[in-house]
């Protein structure tokens, strides 16, 4: 039997849990033993007995649980936490396993860090988008939380109802949502606006999403750009030159100065968000109008997004919210637990990791004493 242990997680305001109460008889199944600090999941909605009666070794410490078990799981390792997590640094052994969101393509620090304890770290932001790593997929399953949850901010702050209704009073007219990006956050975002009622327009730089977007029920905005390009083999948005984005820009203007909500989505892995809603789009829209930017802790899509704040610009409320998943804590645990009880499974379904194989080769930053991830590396110049 392999031990896996989960820990509380100790980023400020982290309220997920790697693995929750029903994944671990598929874990046991599999061969895994579990041990749980006592307390780890209360944040989420776990309390310590759901673990005991799933067949979970309850443990009282951390220390305790880095000491007994092979296999750590954590929702915020160290680099996606690089203050407190730098405590947990001396629990860690040579030969040990890590899986969680470390950051690792912007975390250089924390990354050899971590290699030079020896340690195997699986990130689970790294998974690579092909057809058999679906369920496994962390990224997607958190965008689905923020990009339903966006929509919940964006109607807490609106002055007006989001459907249209007709009363005795007259007529309520429907609010008017644009989503720019439509990756999976982006989708949810199109799917709640039109299950409340809104009228929804969408934009993505990549034509290919346009039927997607359509099937939700949303018009699809095009505008006459040159976004070859605009995705890179693994499935991720990339970044495209100032003069798309300053093109751009200026399309999205009258676009956006008719809307009533504006969610944005756009985000690109390891690298500042691009500028799409520049300080005169915002001036042009609606008094009382709102816009949520996803991509805030990415520095936003929004001039004027403040991270972590809403804030009142020029009439418009604007709300940069960070790590939203953490604020549906029960349902982001369940889906991430899911996501990492796969990976865990295909990483060890016979004696071993499989360096060679696709998934496991992608999601491995450091092994043997040093970072071996090459998409981590070439980041970082060729060298650790």
């Amino acid at each position: 039997m392999k031990s896996v242990g989960v820990v509380k997680e100790t980023f400020p305001g982290e309220r997920r849990v790697a693995i929750v109460p029903a994944i671990i008889p598929i874990l046991s199944k599999a061969g895994f033993e579990i041990h749980c600090q006592r307390g780890a999941g209360e944040a989420s909605g776990y309390e310590d007995a759901n673990y005991a009666e799933r067949g979970a070794t309850l443990v009282d410490d951390r220390e305790s649980v880095f000491s007994r078990c092979e296999i750590l799981c954590q929702v915020r390792s160290l680099g996606a936490n690089t203050d407190n997590g730098r405590s947990d640094l001396p629990l860690l052994r040579s030969g040990q396993a890590v899986f969680g969101m470390f950051e690792p393509l912007t975390e250089r620090d924390s990354m050899n860090a971590i290699a030079e304890r020896g340690v195997t770290q699986f990130a689970m932001e790294m998974i690579p988008r092909i057809t058999r790593a679906q369920s496994m997929d962390v990224l997607s399953s958190m965008a689905t939380i923020a990009g339903y949850k966006a929509v919940l901010i964006a109607a807490q702050h609106l002055p007006k109802m989001f459907p249209m209704l007709m009363t005795a009073a007259g007529t309520v007219s429907p609010a008017k949502v644009l989503v720019i990006g439509a990756g999976v956050a982006g989708l949810q975002a199109i799917a709640s606006s039109k299950r409340m009622g809104a009228v929804v327009s969408a934009y993505d730089v990549r034509s290919a999403v346009k039927e997607e977007v359509e099937s939700l029920g949303a018009k699809f905005v095009e505008m006459d750009l040159d976004s070859e390009g605009a995705q890179d083999a693994g499935g991720y948005a990339k970044a495209l030159g100032e003069e798309f984005y300053r093109k751009q820009r200026e399309l999205m203007t009258r676009v956006i100065a008719e809307q009533d909500v504006v969610i944005t989505t756009a985000a690109v892995p390891g690298k500042k968000a691009p500028l799409l809603v520049t300080t005169p789009m915002v001036e042009a829209m609606h008094r009382g109008g709102v816009i949520v930017d996803l991509a805030a802790e990415r520095g936003g899509n929004c001039e004027l997004t403040e991270p972590g704040q809403t804030v009142e610009r020029h009439n418009i409320t604007i709300a940069g919210p960070l790590n939203i998943p953490s604020e549906i804590p029960f349902h982001a645990s369940q889906m991430y637990a899911k996501n990492m009880a796969t990976l865990l499974t295909h990483v060890f379904k016979d004696d071993g990791p499989d360096f060679e194989d696709e998934i496991t080769r992608d999601t491995v930053v450091t092994h043997g004493g040093r970072i071996t991830n090459e998409r981590v590396l070439e980041v970082y110049g060729g060298q650790g």
